[in-house]
């Protein structure tokens, strides 16, 4: 029989500049994925006049989002992280090049290389059930490499 539990994922991030030496994060939001890896499209296909199909790769960014706990040591270093490297006016951004390697309860891994932090929720929101929302942070990446 299959064990498919993630009870016990830990995701390590390092951000060159904020964050150097990095810092786990394994306070996952219990609303939404903690950890969500969405398909990524690597060849796009088209049919010549005559019905061939003709087809090519592209590279494409390996995307995911982290969902954590809301006002969490995670949330707080994940906020961090979004603040330092969001543009405005006036102000110092870095340019963080990030890796996350993600550890799965069964021992396999996956590491993400070359990435950058896309987006994030700047504040606290408040859901309709009276409690905060769950805070996800999305990243794009180079490259991911899978350890079994």
């Amino acid at each position: 029989m299959s064990d498919i539990s993630g009870f016990g994922l830990q995701v390590l991030v390092v951000a060159s500049e904020t964050f150097p030496v990095g810092f786990t994060v394994n306070q996952f939001a219990d609303d939404s994925d903690p950890f969500d890896i969405p398909s990524v499209t690597v060849a796009e296909t088209a049919m010549g006049v005559n019905g061939d199909l003709i087809g090519w790769k592209k590279a494409v960014p390996v995307k995911i989002n982290l969902s954590v706990i809301p006002n969490s040591e995670d949330d707080q270093n994940l906020s961090i992280l979004l603040d330092a490297n969001r543009p405005t006016r006036g102000k110092f951004i870095v340019d963080d090049q990030i890796t996350i390697t993600a550890i799965y309860p069964d021992g396999s891994s996956i590491s993400l290389t070359g990435g950058k932090i896309t987006d994030g929720m700047p504040s606290s929101s408040v859901a309709s059930a009276g409690r905060l929302k769950s805070k996800t942070y999305g990243f794009s990446f180079e490259d991911a490499n899978r350890t079994f």
